[in-house]
């Protein structure tokens, strides 16, 4: 579920007082803080034209390398109100996912569990002044091939929001499907690959070998590839193939084992 940070000038001094006392920042520092919280204005710019400022009356300076760190220490509090109804958490930047696991015939017990999750969830955002998206919430459920027909299909209620359980999501840049076969993130890895190789093989004669070498969505989150099966397997394969060709100015249809070795390409 995605978190929409919204600190005002009263939520600047929640902030600040967590800093602190939750995290002990005092002195110095807290000055630093505070002046990085107070008083900035905004302005649009297009075509050379600026909007007359405005005063940023909530959240902080997007784009900073600061910016993400304050939101944080904000929201902290909710990774233990998690903790504290006994299910699991990840955070990163605005995202929150909560999860648990359980046996299938167990389903509806944690599904209600998480259900009352986010109703506690609901309360601390809104005394925090903070917006929970139910139109970008996700439901997966993940369980076995063997075992689906044995998981209930129950929306998860977000307010007056029906969250339906879906079969794929997207987290980060991975698609997990509910079954955990992968075979989304495949396709999807293999059809983006493709889809840049065929545009560098117009300009590769205008590129050098190591920039057409970079094979980095192949290489992004290649831990969550370990034990796929060998069909799934073998397409991620023919992309490094294709590749290896194309650096090399080889035929479609030659050998590629030495191109791979004279590469150093697994």
């Amino acid at each position: 579920m995605s978190l929409a940070a919204g600190q005002s000038q009263g939520h600047s001094a929640t902030l600040l007082r967590r800093l602190k006392t939750t995290y002990g920042i005092t002195g110095t520092a807290l000055v630093w803080f505070t002046s990085y919280l107070h008083e900035r204005k905004l302005s649009v710019r297009y075509r050379g034209s600026s909007s007359t400022p405005s005063s940023l009356l909530c959240g902080v300076l997007q784009g900073s390398v600061l910016g993400p760190i304050p939101f944080f220490l904000y929201t902290a509090d909710l990774l233990r109100l998690i903790d504290g109804i006994e299910l699991h958490s990840h955070l990163y930047v605005d995202d929150t996912q909560i999860y648990g696991s359980c046996a299938p015939n167990a389903s509806p017990a944690l599904q209600q569990h998480i259900s009352t999750c986010v109703v506690h969830t609901l309360e601390w955002m809104r005394a925090n002044c903070l917006q929970l998206n139910a139109t970008k919430t996700e439901q997966l459920q993940c369980t076995p091939p063997w075992q689906q027909e044995y998981i209930p299909n129950i929306s998860l209620l977000i307010g007056s929001h029906a969250v339906q359980p879906v079969r794929c999501v997207r987290n980060l840049g991975i698609y997990i499907d509910s079954d955990l076969s992968m075979r989304s993130h495949v396709s999807k890895a293999v059809s983006n690959c493709f889809a840049a190789l065929r545009r560098l093989q117009s300009i590769r004669r205008l590129v050098s070998q190591p920039v057409l070498s970079i094979m980095t969505r192949l290489d992004y989150d290649s831990v969550t590839l370990a034990g796929l099966p060998g069909h799934l397997l073998d397409r991620l394969q023919s992309v490094l193939n294709a590749a290896a060709r194309l650096v090399c100015y080889a035929q479609k249809y030659d050998h590629v084992t030495h191109l791979l070795w004279d590469l150093h390409w697994l």
